[in-house]
């Protein structure tokens, strides 16, 4: 059960994806899913989603090139992120840079 939802948020990362989406494609319900990642995991399937959404975001900036007009902020809302302060700041918490710095330095 875990695993297909791990499967189902990595396969559907830049799409909105909702709790209950995991769940049916988990086969289980949101609170058999909850308990699950708490249990095994110990986050959450909104977590887990920030966190696939977060490497992914990053891989992007490593990988763009600045001069072809790549944006922060073009690849935060590719990846779901709508709210550019709350993306730099759990970028900032998770790779101890900006992302500005990452786009600048690829």
């Amino acid at each position: 059960m875990l695993r297909r939802a791990l499967a189902y948020i990595d396969d559907h990362a830049d799409q909105p994806v909702t709790v209950a989406d995991i769940a049916a494609a988990a086969h289980v319900t949101v609170r058999a899913l909850q308990y699950a990642f708490r249990r095994h995991l110990d986050t959450t399937p909104p977590a887990h989603l920030r966190r696939v959404r977060l490497t992914h975001a990053h891989r992007d900036l490593v990988a763009a090139d600045r001069d072809d007009g790549t944006t922060v902020t073009e690849v935060a809302v590719r990846w779901g992120f709508h709210h550019p302060g709350r993306f730099a700041g759990r970028y900032r918490d998770t790779y101890r840079r900006s992302p500005h710095e990452t786009l600048s330095a690829g």
